[in-house]
């Protein structure tokens, strides 16, 4: 059987004991106690009380600052993670160029043997594959109305027909999104209607 020390005894008791602030902490005068002892001793743990308050405030205010950290440079990864590889892409669209004016001459490009046309439609059809996989789309817009965020007017065509003021006439180049960003507008020929 082992004994508490009455040392340890009184620690566990004080750790039991619910903390009170220094107003509840009442001392009672023994007889030849010293008064200003106990008002030293009264300022003392008020002192100390208030301490401990700015310290777990402080900690608190830390912690939460910390958290919000934390979820900014999530936010912010995430973010950069999105468009780390935009550069990259920008001079793989070099190549989709390539592509898209070797299709777009109709002429040469009936010329080539068939099976090395299928061939290379085939490549390029899995280089878009992999493209739009990691979020790269087209924009397209021939017919629709012209967007300014999404389009460059390069050129200017006249037209006769009302419903046909300002919508794209041409691509000249498409443009690109990656997720919800542009990162190349689409380069237009755009009509504008003339009475």
């Amino acid at each position: 059987m082992v004994k508490k020390t009455p040392h340890k005894q009184e620690k566990d008791d004080v750790a039991k004991e619910p903390q009170a602030a220094s107003d509840d902490v009442v001392f009672e005068s023994e007889e030849g106690g010293d008064m200003d002892t106990i008002k030293k001793l009264r300022d003392r743990l008020k002192t100390c009380l208030s301490e401990k308050q700015e310290y777990l405030d402080g900690w608190q205010r830390a912690r939460a600052d910390f958290l919000n950290l934390k979820k900014e440079t999530a936010v912010e990864k995430e973010r950069f993670a999105k468009f780390a590889t935009e550069d990259i892409i920008r001079e793989l669209l070099v190549v989709v160029d390539s592509f898209d004016m070797a299709f777009g001459n109709t002429e040469a490009w009936e010329k080539v043997d068939k099976n090395w046309r299928i061939g290379v439609e085939h490549i390029y059809a899995q280089f878009m594959e992999i493209l739009e996989h990691y979020g790269i789309k087209p924009i397209d817009p021939k017919g629709e109305m012209f967007n300014p965020e999404e389009h460059a007017s390069l050129e200017v065509i006249q037209t006769d027909k009302k419903e046909e003021d300002n919508t794209v006439a041409e691509v000249v180049q498409k443009g690109y999104r990656l997720r919800d960003k542009v990162i190349r507008a689409a380069q237009v020929k755009i009509k504008q209607y003339t009475e």
